[in-house]
């Protein structure tokens, strides 16, 4: 075998030099390699032009020494190291993201397990309700400084409810928590009505329903913020910060964010949800046969073709007479003839069938 550089592994080497021995013979194998190459550029020995000098090695003469083939691998021995650290370094990225997806799949697995899931529903209806009040009141202010008019907006976006806020803030000794206890009372009250005209089985498949295609929708975004995170966290080291710190922290925040997320999506759908029954399909119509008219040739009369049934006359004033077969068919006058099969005899005496005399339309 003959190779024209040495790889960045010497496992690669070693592969390569095996396989040119087949059925037990040893084989031979030789390298040719430029001393121009990335890895002798980047990773060889720093005094290995003035070792060529006193060697006494001239311009465009075969290097062979024992020296070099050392210095050549331990160019290998740098690229493998880096490499190695490149690797691990990569892989404490992936931790993180392996350590959220154990509890966001922990969590759909218990779900999943579960007939009802009311009690993880409630818990997170109660999480919003907190969330709603603590962003619009504040803690250790009077209810005249609460955002009143905001918390009424998002109960109504959110929860689908229209309630007296403003009142609840105005009453004597109302506090936080009191507006807190109010709004998930009002919510437990609504999806109740909700569980109630649907049906409590149908309701809590609906609850199970959404709540795992939320978590499913908002695991896949959050992957994809990590790796836009991933990709833009790196130009923190200008500002001499690690990198890996800076990714941990604020993928836990992310993954707290989506969370939190979670529970109110789940809220918002549960309480805006409308289910339709699926109508019942119209019934097969019968097939309605097309009527087609043609004039009789002979008597210049007005013929229906019902599809295959007796043929009909239409008399001048619009009736429809059903053409009867008379007694004594004269030859030489149609309309004496009544039904005349199509395959029989012409009643004309030409010999012909009727629907190639008389019947052709």
């Amino acid at each position: 075998m003959m190779g024209t550089e040495r790889h960045e592994s010497r496992r690669i080497d070693n592969q390569l030099r095996g396989r040119s021995g087949r059925q037990g013979d040893p084989g031979r194998s030789k390298f040719y390699l430029s001393l121009q190459d990335d890895m002798m550029r980047i990773f060889g020995p720093e005094r290995m032009d003035s070792m060529l000098v006193k060697l006494g090695i001239e311009e465009g003469e075969a290097i062979v020494h024992p020296w070099l083939n050392r210095a050549i691998e331990k160019a290998q021995e740098k690229v493998e190291a880096r490499n190695f650290e490149m690797r691990k370094h990569v892989l404490k990225y992936d931790d993180v993201m392996n350590d959220q997806r154990k509890v966001i799949f922990e969590q759909r697995r218990e779900i999943m397990d579960l007939d009802d899931v009311a009690e993880t529903v409630k818990g997170m209806g109660e999480d919003t309700c907190f969330h709603l009040i603590d962003s619009h009141c504040p803690p250790k202010t009077y209810p005249e400084q609460w955002n009143i008019e905001g918390l009424h907006v998002d109960v109504r976006r959110i929860l689908s409810l229209d309630l007296p806020l403003a009142e609840w803030a105005g009453e004597e000794g109302i506090d936080r928590d009191k507006m807190t206890e109010r709004l998930e009372t009002a919510l437990e009250r609504h999806l109740a009505q909700k569980a109630t005209h649907y049906g409590a089985n149908v309701w809590r498949q609906v609850e199970k329903s959404l709540l795992l295609q939320i978590i499913d929708q908002e695991w896949k975004d959050h992957l994809g913020n990590l790796d836009y995170l991933r990709q833009a966290v790196n130009l923190r080291a200008l500002a001499q910060r690690n990198p890996l710190n800076e990714y941990k922290t604020e993928a836990f925040s992310m993954f707290e964010a989506m969370l939190g997320h979670v529970r109110e999506s789940v809220t918002q759908m549960l309480c805006h949800v409308e289910l339709q029954r699926p109508e019942a399909p119209p019934e097969p119509q019968a097939p309605q046969q097309m009527n087609t008219r043609h004039d009789d040739p002979h008597t210049g009369r007005n013929l229906v073709d019902d599809g295959g049934h007796a043929g009909r006359v239409v008399n001048a004033g619009g009736t429809i007479a059903a053409r009867q077969p008379a007694a004594q068919p004269d030859p030489n006058n149609p309309a004496s003839w009544g039904r005349v099969a199509r395959n029989a005899p012409c009643p004309c005496g030409s010999g012909k069938k009727y629907k190639h005399c008389h019947g052709v339309l």
